[in-house]
């Protein structure tokens, strides 16, 4: 079996394909022409977010069977017009669900404790203990959208706090020892913190906005390790600015590029393309931000590719 491989990886990976059989071609820097012209010759194709592969690009590759994504969306490719040619689609949201749930968690302490903030402070020689007391996330009820890999997985991780865990999600039937599932009202109803684990699809691109914050009868904090494309970030600094929301902790941000590798247009805070509303975010002292690293660790650097291999050789080999 042909595969090109269009994004760097985990060695693991190549190695064991090698292993198997495969004939692996790299190349990390061509245009999405360039690879146009050569991909009728590969069965498989290994990528993370590197471009989007369409209906072009599919019926380009009229040797295809599978497309194996080093992540857990499948959003950056057409999935239906993939199936209905065939080839198959390997995620590995398995590699990185315990280092988003870290994250989650580590996000939410460290806002709920100010860490970010007192940090700041004491390195700048301010010794501020009243105004950085902090809460507890005993007693809380903690509320999550999405209740697949990642959601099972923070869940999994609040397990030793004496909190309750609410879930939503689309399916039915998902909840389990760590979190009740309930309609979205309920949820809305009791959260005192809100934590996103949805894929990215029509009905989540802009989900959390004013009429979705203002359905919640608490103020609250807010939590999204998915997809930036789920909030809409001037709702969201007008809610911290009405304290309607507490405080957020965002891992992805709506203006991420679709690669996931950039930010705007141009690098750095001085940048012409850089919204009014991501000028608060970066300001405020209850926002703490990362740079979409969440799944992002050594580890599930390498579980993620252990885990495309193993899903191409259970189907293939």
């Amino acid at each position: 079996m042909k595969i090109l491989h269009l994004d760097s990886n985990h060695p693991l990976l190549i190695e064991q394909l090698q292993q198997m059989g495969c004939e692996n071609h790299e190349d990390y820097s061509s245009s999405k022409e360039d690879i146009l012209s050569r991909i009728a010759d590969y069965e498989g194709i290994i990528i993370r977010s590197r471009f989007k592969i369409d209906k072009t690009f599919l019926d380009t590759a009229i040797s295809l069977k599978f497309i194996g994504r080093v992540g857990a969306g499948l959003e950056n490719i057409d999935t239906a017009y993939a199936k209905s040619k065939g080839i198959s689609l390997i995620s590995a949201p398995e590699g990185n669900r315990n280092a988003v749930g870290e994250h989650a968690l580590g996000m939410l302490l460290s806002l709920f404790n100010k860490l970010n903030k007192a940090d700041s402070e004491v390195r700048s020689g301010k010794w501020l203990r009243e105004a950085n007391r902090g809460i507890e996330l005993d007693g809380k009820t903690v509320g999550l959208i999405g209740y697949g890999n990642m959601g099972k997985a923070f869940a999994k991780k609040l397990r030793g706090f004496d909190v309750e865990v609410l879930c939503y999600d689309i399916k039915d039937n998902v909840e389990d020892e760590n979190a009740k599932q309930v309609p979205l009202e309920v949820l809305q109803s009791k959260a005192d913190v809100l934590s996103l684990h949805t894929p990215q699809t029509s009905s989540t691109i802009g989900m959390v906005n004013k009429d979705f914050i203002d359905q919640f009868q608490k103020p609250f904090w807010l939590l999204n390790t998915a997809r930036g494309s789920s909030v809409v970030t001037a709702d969201l600094v007008a809610a911290l600015e009405a304290g309607k929301v507490l405080g957020a902790g965002l891992d992805v941000l709506e203006y991420e590029k679709s690669s996931f590798e950039n930010l705007f247009n141009s690098s750095g805070q001085d940048s012409p393309q850089m919204p009014k509303a991501f000028e608060y975010l970066i300001t405020a002292q209850n926002v703490l931000l990362t740079p979409h690293v969440a799944g992002w660790t050594l580890e599930s650097h390498e579980k993620l590719a252990q885990t495309i291999v193993d899903k191409i050789k259970a189907e293939f080999f």
